[in-house]
C-alpha cells in the first residue's frame, strides 16, 4: 500500500511540478489494490473484524448471536463461492489470452486475477471453519471467540 502511495505522489509531483510523468502508476496501483483488498479478507475474517451492524447483536444472548453468525457465515459462503467460481473463470481466460493493461507500460492482468482467486479461496476456507465453530456455539451457548462489547456511552463516571 505504501508503494502505491509513493508511486502516486511521485506521479503527481512529476506531472505537476516537473512536467515529467512517472510511467505506469495507474496500472501498478490497480494490480496492488487487488492484493491489498483480497489479501486482507481472510485475515479480517480470522479476527472477525468485518463490518457488522450491531444495533441488536449485543443485546441478544450468546445463542442468538451464534445463530446470527451462522446465517452470516452461510450468506458469505454463498456470495464468495459465486465470486470464486467466476474469478477462476476470469483468471483462466486472462492467462489464456495474455490480457494486459493499456498504457505506456503493459502489465499482465492475470497475476492480479489469480491473487483474487487465492484471497477468495482463503476467505472461503476460513468461513467454513467459522461456520463449524458458530454451529457449535449455537449448541452450547458459548460467547463468540472475539466478543467485543460495544462502548457504553451512557455510563456515569
Amino acid at each position: 500500500m505504501m508503494m502505491s502511495m509513493f508511486l502516486g505522489v511521485a506521479d503527481v509531483i512529476g506531472t505537476q511540478m516537473l512536467s515529467i510523468p512517472v510511467p505506469g502508476p495507474r496500472e501498478l496501483t490497480e494490480s496492488t489494490m487487488v492484493l491489498i483488498v483480497f489479501g486482507a479478507l481472510a485475515y479480517a475474517q480470522i479476527r472477525r473484524a468485518h463490518i457488522r451492524v450491531e444495533l441488536f447483536y449485543h443485546r441478544l444472548p450468546p445463542r442468538g448471536r451464534a445463530f446470527l453468525d451462522v446465517i452470516t457465515d452461510i450468506a458469505a459462503l454463498i456470495f464468495f463461492s459465486l465470486l470464486l467460481w467466476q474469478a477462476i473463470n476470469e483468471a483462466r481466460f486472462s492467462l489464456q489470452i495474455g490480457e494486459a493493461t493499456f498504457g505506456l507500460i503493459r502489465m499482465p492482468l492475470w497475476p492480479a486475477r489469480f491473487i483474487l482467486v487465492a484471497g477468495t479461496g482463503l476467505l472461503i476456507f476460513r468461513l467454513v471453519i467459522d461456520l463449524i465453530i458458530d454451529i457449535g456455539r449455537v449448541r452450547t451457548g458459548a460467547p463468540p471467540p472475539n466478543d467485543r462489547q460495544p462502548l457504553d456511552l451512557s455510563a456515569e463516571k
